[in-house]
This record gives C-alpha cells, structure tokens and sequence, in this order.
C-alpha cells in the first residue's frame, strides 16, 4: 500500500494589545501535540534571521517610519517567513502555529495606519499566496487590553500608538472575521485566563473534528490567497 502524505496545516493566533495571544498559543500546541501533530511555533513580525532584523526596525522607538515603509516592512519579514520557514513544514506535514499572521496587516497598517484592505489584498497575493486554515481571534475591548498591557514593561513603538489607533485595529479585525467565519474562531479575551484557554481548547478541538471529518480523503494545505 502506497502511503499518503498529508499536508500539515496553518493556524494563526490574532487579536490586539494585551490580549493573551502568548497563553493562546501555548494551549493550541498542547492540544496539537497530544494529537500527535508535529508543531512548530513562529512570530510576526520576526521568525527568521532577516525577519528579526525586520522587527527590530518595526519596533524601534527611535524610528518613525511612514505607514507605506511599516506595511513593507511587514510583509518583507512574513515572505522571507513563509519561505524560508512555513511552506517547507507544511510540506512535511508539521502543523504551524503562527503568533500574528497576514490579518494582523490588514488591522495594524489597513485599518489602524489607514491604508485600507486592497492594498493589502494586494500584496498578501503576491508576497505570501496562502492564508491560515484556522484563525482565532482574541478579542478585547481596547481600554482593557491597554491596561494589561502597562503591566509588561516599557511599550514598543507600536504599543506607544493613540487608543484611536486600536480602536481602528480591533474594527478591522471583527470585520475580518465577519467576512471570513469559516475561517475564523473569535474568543472573548476579557475574561479570566483560564476561562479563554478553555474557549480557545473548545474551539480548537471541534475544529479538528469538523475537519477530520470534511477532509476524509480529501487532504488540503493552508488555502491559497484570495481577495
């Protein structure tokens, strides 16, 4: 009997400023490994040499780079990661599990920078050509997660932004998942951790069921890009 190589999978972890994305991602690869799932971990913006190097000037409070350079930056560091890091797992069948993917561009520098979806659109097409199989959305009302946010030390050129800024971002990203719910899974952030790794392990799981189940015989990697 011939054996059939089934492609590994992409799920990304969303969600604004001090919305636990950490404690999320630790609880889907738990889940994924005691699954038995080969799982490897990565950043946005970051995840490779060049990608860190990429961060770093993202990040930088000594930097003011313009919407456009920001956008570019972003997705510089996301190419070189799904090329040098993500396609190639997925190929052997290992399950990516992403901290920020091409979502978190189309709320950051699409909707908080004002740079609107089609731009983009347009670059996650040419750049990156795939999206993730699953995305869970950490939703959090911005003032909260702001506040959490104090907590952690000194904030990143980013975190400094106006709560305009991440009200734009968090808009963005519900209509994200309002466009695309076969896709995304959105978990109440705002309450106790241990109650959104229990949402986030529920959602997972089923996911897995419904997907075993539609795919009998029918195995596909991450989806390909679409406007």
């Amino acid at each position: 009997m011939t054996a059939v190589s089934v492609p590994g999978r992409l799920i990304s972890i969303e969600g604004g400023e001090g919305a636990g994305k950490s404690t999320a991602i630790a609880a889907v690869t738990g889940v994924l490994e005691r699954h038995g799932r080969s799982v490897v971990s990565a950043r946005e913006p970051g995840g490779t040499a060049f990608g860190e190097a990429c961060r770093h000037l993202l990040l930088d409070t000594a930097l003011t780079p313009c919407a456009e350079s920001e956008l570019l930056l972003m997705f510089a560091s996301r190419a070189q990661l799904v090329r040098e890091r993500i396609r190639p797992a997925l190929a052997r069948g290992e399950w990516v599990v992403c901290d920020r993917f091409t979502d978190a561009s189309f709320a950051y520098q699409g909707g908080g920078r004002g740079l609107g979806a089609a731009r983009v659109a347009e670059l996650e097409r040419w750049a990156v050509g795939l999206r993730p199989d699953l995305t869970i959305l950490l939703d959090i009302g911005v003032e909260h997660g702001l506040a959490r946010m104090r907590g952690r030390g000194e904030p990143d050129r980013i975190e400094r932004e106006r709560t305009e800024f991440f009200e734009r971002v968090r808009t963005s990203y519900l209509d994200r998942a309002a466009r695309e719910p076969a896709r995304f899974r959105v978990i109440d952030a705002a309450l106790p951790v241990e109650s959104v790794t229990a949402q986030v392990v529920a959602c997972l799981e089923a996911w897995l069921l419904e997907r075993a189940q539609a795919e009998a015989g029918h195995p596909e990697s991450a989806c390909e890009a679409r406007s």
